[in-house]
């Protein structure tokens, strides 16, 4: 993780609850031109949220810093929350990440409560997910659509067996090959996928086998159908909202290790 990505948080014009990395860096297989893939919440001022003019749910902001590019996401708190007590592993994933650029005291309210945001119901997500990066790979034959298939079908069995959320791809793997695929990643994006890793024959039978491990998995999870945690992320809203500003809740965001 570049030692900037903090001052990119900090030009974000609204206060962050936290700012963490996302993506290949966090699925355990950026390549050396990999984006820097950002994912954040804010906190929009009372007078955008009550006013005739509100200010905007998700802010989106690309560019480049060193020769890397940058895709910097942020959902405002109420839009962000929404998609928690959804079957949204995305966000799970984002609120979750280890690679944490700035955190807060709202933050750790966040993460506290994640627990009570999963359900079964995450499986269709990764059952989703793997589906659209599978038939991408069948159209480009690129390593990371491949990877990017077997990353999500390992978390979302690992998700509904054990109730633990884990994004790292080098931590679940069990397939002997996926090593030889992530190291010959790390040399481009967008390369292709060599044969001499995996046959074709080999990957296809893999996803298939592991789709039906999720499937699996899911039921017979014992994760709830709904979230339990609304009433609490109902009630963290109000309190921010009620709040003088947005810094009372917040202090100041600051790197993790401050």
């Amino acid at each position: 993780m570049p030692a900037w990505a903090g001052e990119v948080a900090d030009e974000h014009p609204y206060p962050l609850a936290f700012a963490t990395v996302s993506g290949a860096h966090l699925y355990g297989f950026a390549s050396v031109d990999s984006d820097l893939d950002l994912r954040a919440c804010h906190i929009l001022p009372l007078h955008e949220v009550v006013g005739v003019d509100t200010g905007p749910e998700t802010v989106q902001i690309d560019g480049m810093r060193e020769g890397m590019e940058l895709d910097v996401v942020s959902q405002e708190l109420a839009k962000f929350i929404r998609l928690l007590l959804r079957p949204n592993g995305y966000v799970l994933e984002q609120l979750l990440s280890p690679l944490v650029v700035r955190t807060s005291p709202l933050h750790d309210e966040l993460k506290s409560l994640a627990a009570d945001c999963l359900t079964a119901g995450h499986a269709r997500h990764y059952l989703g997910f793997a589906t659209t990066q599978w038939q991408l790979y069948a159209k480009t034959a690129e390593l990371k659509p491949a990877l990017y298939t077997l990353r999500v079908l390992h978390t979302g069995i690992h998700l509904m067996r054990t109730g633990h959320l884990e994004a790292d791809l080098r931590v679940l793997n069990t397939l002997p090959y996926v090593p030889d695929l992530i190291e010959a990643k790390r040399a481009g994006e967008h390369d292709a996928l060599p044969p001499s890793l995996v046959s074709p024959e080999r990957l296809a039978a893999d996803v298939e086998r592991l789709t039906a491990q999720l499937e699996a998995a899911r039921d017979a999870s014992h994760l709830p159908e709904a979230p339990s945690a609304g009433p609490a992320l109902n009630d963290l809203l109000i309190r921010v909202r009620l709040a003088r500003t947005a810094a009372e809740l917040l202090t100041h965001a600051e790197p993790l290790d401050a």
